[in-house]
């Protein structure tokens, strides 16, 4: 399983069917439908503030359906203007839609009405096999030691429960296998229902031909609860430099090897601030995880240094 702080490599979706093949993920969820004109005149009023309100607790907004990821409008609530936080819910959402709208180009905000449209086609036909990997439940999630670490939250006790083989690349222990267990049939279930209703689907990324995005059928909201209360505390002490205290978005996916399905990975740089890669499978060989230095935006295509890094069967943040 990968998941990518901010930054996205997916594909546009195929439009929503019924019939084709593939595989995917799923979406936060919600009742609430909140919706607006992306032709209405914006008024030049409607600015944020420069600096952030640190004092006011954001509303949250998992249970709205909304053009962006909800953890954005909590992110961005703090910096609304004194008299915007305390009007109605909807009123914020509307505020900071109208303004996250006049950066969207308009192909993305098709694009993004599209993958709505698909991931809701998902998440309406596909019955998940376990309800209990849908909400973040810590005690059954995480071993006691990450637990104890992230309640600490200080850089000595995150340090405690890690290993840093190389400069940046962070390895420790962090869920239950039980929990790994269940994410595991999760996809397999997953997999059998797309098969089963030749639902066409899009893979994780350009360079894998299996797998499925976790976002796409329903585990987008406990993928959040997971970078913000778990991800992010660790981030913020060790890669602040790069954005990893102000983490948004995510891509949550698992890809799967073997001789029937991919055989390897290539070389790339992922598109994120911070990745946490968690090794899931029964019995198995290989699965070994290289790293071969880092990269400026100028040299992201050049090519590996001499020295490579191997990591076998570890949760890795870098």
């Amino acid at each position: 399983m990968s998941t990518d702080g901010s930054g996205d490599r997916r594909e546009d979706p195929p439009p929503p069917q019924n019939n084709g093949s593939g595989a995917i993920a799923s979406i936060g969820g919600g009742n609430g439908v909140v919706s607006g004109d992306s032709s209405r005149p914006f008024v030049p009023s409607q600015r944020l503030r420069l600096n952030p309100n640190k004092d006011h607790k954001p509303d949250n907004y998992d249970d709205l359906q909304l053009d962006f990821n909800p953890s954005i409008f909590s992110s961005l609530e703090p910096y609304l203007p004194p008299s915007m936080l305390s009007v109605s819910r909807e009123a914020k959402v509307q505020f900071m839609r109208e303004i996250l709208l006049r950066y969207l180009p308009q192909g993305e905000q098709t694009r993004a009405q599209r993958h709505r449209e698909y991931r809701q086609k998902i998440i309406s036909n596909y019955q998940p096999l376990h309800r209990e990997l849908y909400a973040m439940h810590p005690a059954t999630f995480f071993v006691p030691q990450f637990l104890k670490a992230i309640n600490d939250n200080t850089e000595e006790g995150f340090r405690s429960i890690m290993s840093e083989p190389s400069p940046g690349v962070y390895t420790f222990e962090m869920f239950q296998p039980h929990f790994c267990e269940l994410l595991l049939h999760e996809v397999e279930n997953f997999e059998n229902w797309v098969n089963e209703a030749k639902f066409r689907i899009m893979r994780p990324n350009t360079m894998n031909k299996f797998g499925a995005v976790l976002d796409d059928f329903g585990l987008e909201t406990m993928l959040d609860k997971l970078m913000e209360g778990f991800i992010r505390p660790i981030s913020k002490v060790f890669f602040s430099e790069v954005g990893g205290s102000t983490l948004d978005s995510h891509h949550g996916f698992v890809v799967e090897y073997g001789k029937d399905r991919d055989v390897d990975l290539g070389f790339h740089v992922d598109d994120s601030e911070v990745t946490l890669n968690v090794c899931l499978g029964k019995e198995f060989s290989g699965g070994e995880l290289f790293f071969r230095g880092t990269r400026c935006d100028k040299h992201v295509n050049t090519g590996s240094q001499s020295e490579v890094r191997q990591y076998l069967r570890c949760h890795c943040l870098s």
